[in-house]
């Protein structure tokens, strides 16, 4: 039989799937820690981590052990019985950030369609607002997936255009700006207010100093619920184990998802103190995989890793000397505007040159062995499994600085 070549696979996907995704021209067969290899084996530094799924890296053997253990035993069962896995996560991953209860559930998405049904539920049953009036502050320029609900609070037309009649309720606002949130925070309709402590999709937009705790202050003034989507800041990506974390900030809802699994499952999660959690009653919210004992156990051996491993020590340290090295490559580069981050998330915003784009230095990054993937045409995201060393590092670092020299 002859072997398919990476065309042969792209053709493929071409004819036969949706064309909803415009992937970079690499065709992937292989995963471990911070390296992937394609179908050629060609072996690449992974800079995007599935947007942070795979923080922990790719197939790391204690989160496999795990899921090859349970996928064993028992895989699925759905919430019509109770299993044996999922009480123990619940225990474990609420006990070790704080909260009352976890609300399981499958991706992203999900986890902040959740998040709104409780702010929602929450308004009505103890805030007191009339029924169907309730409204969610969000941010100009957010990403929290691409449900219809979801969609219809963005702003980028890419995510909504055609996709109407929207679903109401949202009140838009500048993000990394408090006097935009306190006048909004003046209709007493407010329920919540939604934000990502970074914007990942954005562009990697981290906001002032003290923004994400002056938020936070002001919804408690006025009884409002601090929703912070975490998807992709969340689990020791920024240097901590939650973004908030940075200003010490608890937020009243917390989601999580993507590292939740290591990237080996769909698993999301939301976290919430009884007061709000216990607003929805049984057969008003759930999902058939959402709490499977399969999922449960890999959210256990995922979260233990980030722990064990140090992993927001290591985010925090070689995220600031990435940064330092990048900010050098900022002063000697007429092509990089400018750098931004926090921990091992980061990107360089690209000014075109000579008709080359972000895209352009993105194919060129491919074909000197480094993955990363541009953000609305002109932003380059860098975000390595959580597990790579100074080494490696500094090594990304030389691609990445030889590949910028070929567009000088």
């Amino acid at each position: 039989m002859t072997k398919l070549t990476s065309q042969d696979y792209i053709n493929l996907e071409h004819e036969f799937g949706a064309h909803n995704y415009h992937p970079l021209p690499v065709v992937l067969s292989k995963g471990k820690g911070v390296f992937l290899w394609d179908v050629e084996g060609k072996k690449y530094y992974d800079f995007l981590s599935a947007y942070s799924a795979v923080n922990q890296g790719h197939c790391h053997p204690k989160i496999i052990k795990a899921l090859r253990k349970q996928a064993k035993k028992l895989t699925l069962t759905s919430r019509a019985f109770y299993n044996d896995s999922l009480g123990k996560f619940e225990k474990y991953a609420t006990a070790l950030l704080g909260y009352d209860k976890l609300l399981p559930m499958n991706s992203g998405a999900e986890g902040v369609e959740s998040a709104l049904k409780l702010c929602r539920r929450w308004a009505y049953e103890k805030k007191g607002i009339p029924e169907n009036e309730a409204k969610i502050i969000v941010c100009e320029d957010n990403f929290h997936g691409r449900t219809i609900t979801i969609i219809s609070m963005s702003t980028d037309p890419s995510s909504y255009k055609g996709f109407g009649p929207y679903t109401p309720g949202f009140v838009v606002i500048p993000y990394n700006n408090l006097n935009a949130l306190e006048k909004a925070l003046e209709d007493p309709n407010v329920a919540g207010f939604l934000v990502e402590p970074i914007q990942g999709e954005a562009g990697v937009f981290v906001p002032e100093n003290g923004y994400l705790k002056g938020a936070w202050d002001l919804c408690q003034r006025k009884n409002v619920l601090f929703i912070a989507d975490e998807v992709q800041t969340g689990l020791a990506r920024t240097g901590k184990m939650l973004a908030c974390e940075h200003e010490k900030v608890s937020p009243d809802i917390l989601i999580l998802g993507k590292a939740l699994s290591g990237g080996t499952f769909p698993i999301s999660a939301v976290f919430a103190n009884d007061d709000i959690m216990l607003c929805i009653k049984p057969g008003e919210h759930g999902s058939t995989f959402g709490g499977n004992p399969l999922a449960a156990k890999i959210a256990i051996a995922s979260l233990k890793v980030l722990i064990d491993e140090k992993l927001a020590e290591n985010a925090e340290k070689l995220g600031a000397l990435f940064r330092e090295e990048l900010i050098a490559l900022e002063r000697d580069h007429d092509m990089v505007e400018k750098v931004r981050g926090k921990g091992l998330l980061n990107a360089i915003v690209i000014k075109p040159k000579k008709g080359k784009t972000a895209w352009d230095i993105c194919l060129a990054l491919k074909n000197n062995g480094l993955l990363a993937k541009p953000t609305h045409d002109h932003i380059i995201r860098f975000a390595p499994p959580l597990v790579i060393t100074e080494d490696q590092i500094m090594e990304a670092i030389d691609i990445i600085k030889d590949t910028l020299n070929e567009f000088n």
